[in-house]
């Protein structure tokens, strides 16, 4: 990789940690991905979440609409650390969802 292909990556992650909001973010993807990009990408992650959860190549493919060769793809990067970072998040998410519907629950 040549320095001008550096820069230019490290100046679309700059871009990328510089949005601030998930609106934006949104905004951000839906233009600059196609609608195919944008569902593979999600799909990955849905594959690696379901995975990760434990369920079987054929619920994910029923599921998802994805071919094992996909599923195989996603679990082949599953203790990558990007796929580990975002899977992270997401379950952070969901344990602050969880204790949040719980929380609302005792206050009423």
């Amino acid at each position: 990789m040549n320095t001008l292909q550096k820069e230019i990556i490290n100046t679309f992650f700059q871009t990328l940690e510089d949005i601030q909001t998930k609106e934006d973010f949104k905004i951000f993807c839906e233009d600059f991905f196609s609608d195919r990009e944008l569902e593979i990408y999600t799909k990955r992650l849905a594959i690696a979440y379901w995975l990760k959860k434990k369920r079987s190549y054929e619920n994910i493919k029923t599921n998802l609409k994805v071919t094992t060769s996909e599923i195989k793809l996603v679990e082949s990067k599953l203790n990558s650390k990007g796929y580990k970072l975002a899977l992270k998040k997401m379950e952070t998410e969901e344990w602050a969802n969880k204790w949040s519907e719980i929380i609302k629950k005792v206050v009423k």
